[in-house]
């Protein structure tokens, strides 16, 4: 991300108070974002979510809290994100990104206490909640991977891309215990942007994702894989029907995984197809009531998902819909306040789900997704605009929204959802800005932040949060 600045990092203690007095300028250009996917109902991801992002049923990149996930997933390409994956895949055109996601150079004011813009002379006390420390660093630099809490603790991370062209097939172990990455089995194929789900087995089913081509292009994979945690191993599985970028990956209540929308090789998908552990096969199911890409996945409470905006046919997507694993169909359910993309999707223990950001109009917006009403309601915006964020569900209940990007570039800060009265604070500084990166809740109850894309380059380094 050339023209950059970099963030000021800080080391933050609980409750530490953090008095800005001077106004710094920011400077430099910025360009255009990178595509990813996550799911923030997912340890991963994008994506599990996935995602984003994850109390993790969906596959993805970062988010989750997926998926993929998962979150479990987000399409305004990021500079350098495997050189604009959305144009990466054949007759798939670029995608122009939001408004909020058009980084010009990071200036501290904006990515500090709200309230001021670039050269703002101004005091402001903030109470930061939480702490960001650094853990080991990864063994190699990569972003658009997965994150995945495996049922030893451990995290697997796997794939990705180092942000020019070259894609990866390896993967690597976090160890919460001793801090530290260690590679393990590689993949079958090279992949980035793909989904990663654990199974009820304790398998984790790797699906889809981009790859370079026999004629050396980047195109979408309908290939998976699974992962052995006990042999460290992966080996191929069943593949989908369709190739799959930004696509999301769920798990069902019964076992079964459902991959949902993305793009192909030909264009953008509203398909869908359920993945069966026992038969290791992939069958088609009802297709979505629309088109629909770097949106989010988010198993409900009743069993059914939510799938909520992204990209369509004509751009970002205001709309959702629910699909329900009894009759294997998708019906539409109340639109959202605002069109979103590159957003994370959080279930609350109340059994709502938060929606968080990549507002196309960059107001910082987030709203809450009622099941029993069917529709979405607005509830406090974010400190600050921000899109290809993570989102992790914490123990206390609250949710924690770490990085991504801004008007001002990729970001550093990180703020706090409460549920109880609604409204977003910041929880710290993170040591190091990054974008397109995963969010993993480990049994400790800390989270675990790993990659992405810094100010300059694809990051190698992790970093822990602390509530």
């Amino acid at each position: 991300m050339s023209n950059r600045v970099g963030s000021v990092l800080v080391k933050l203690t609980v409750l530490f108070m953090l008095v800005v007095t001077a106004g710094v300028a920011g400077c430099g250009g910025g360009s255009g974002g990178a595509t990813a996917t996550r799911d923030a109902n997912n340890s991963a991801g994008i994506i599990g979510d996935a995602g984003a992002g994850t109390s993790d049923s969906t596959g993805g990149m970062g988010g989750s809290g997926g998926t993929a996930g998962t979150g479990s997933g987000g399409a305004g390409p990021l500079v350098d994100a495997a050189a604009d994956q959305s144009a990466d895949v054949p007759g798939v055109p670029e995608v122009a990104p939001p408004a909020n996601d058009a980084p010009t150079g990071v200036d501290f004011a904006s990515d500090s206490p709200p309230g001021g813009s670039s050269g703002d002379s101004y005091s402001d006390v903030v109470a930061l909640q939480g702490v960001f420390a650094p853990t080991g660093s990864m063994t190699v630099a990569r972003k658009s991977h997965t994150a995945t809490l495996l049922a030893n603790g451990t995290v697997l991370v796997a794939g990705g891309d180092d942000g020019n062209g070259n894609f990866f097939a390896s993967a690597e172990l976090y160890d919460p215990a001793a801090g530290t990455f260690a590679t393990t089995g590689s993949m079958t194929v090279t992949r980035s942007l793909h989904t990663a789900v654990s199974l009820a087995n304790g398998m984790v089913l790797i699906a889809g994702g981009e790859d370079t081509d026999a004629s050396g292009l980047p195109g979408g994979l309908a290939s998976a894989e699974l992962y052995d945690p006990a042999a460290g191993t992966f080996t191929a599985t069943g593949s989908m029907a369709a190739a799959r970028v930004f696509h999301t990956a769920t798990l069902l209540g019964n076992g079964k995984v459902l991959i949902a929308g993305g793009v192909g090789n030909s264009g953008g998908l509203a398909s869908a197809e359920l993945y069966d552990p026992t038969a290791g096969t992939f069958a088609t199911t009802g297709g979505m009531t629309a088109v629909r890409y770097q949106h989010t996945a988010t198993l409900l409470g009743n069993g059914e998902v939510l799938m909520a905006a992204g990209v369509g046919d004509n751009g970002s997507l205001a709309s959702a819909e629910l699909y329900d694993p009894a009759s294997g169909t998708f019906t539409a359910t109340g639109s959202m306040t605002v069109a979103r993309q590159d957003h994370t999707a959080t279930l609350l223990p109340s059994g709502n789900v938060l929606i968080a950001d990549g507002d196309s109009s960059g107001s910082a917006s987030a709203e809450l997704y009622d099941p029993a009403g069917g529709t979405f309601t607005a509830t406090g915006n974010m400190t600050v605009a921000r899109a290809w964020h993570t989102a992790t569900l914490l123990a206390s209940g609250k949710v924690l929204i770490a990085g991504g990007t801004s008007d001002s570039g990729i970001l550093a800060s990180a703020e706090l959802y409460d549920p109880e009265d609604g409204t977003f604070a910041a929880a710290g500084i993170m040591t190091e800005a990054r974008a397109i990166h995963t969010a993993a809740l480990l049994a400790s109850g800390k989270v675990l932040i790993a990659g992405g894309e810094g100010d300059s380059t694809i990051l190698a380094n992790a970093e822990l949060y602390e509530e």
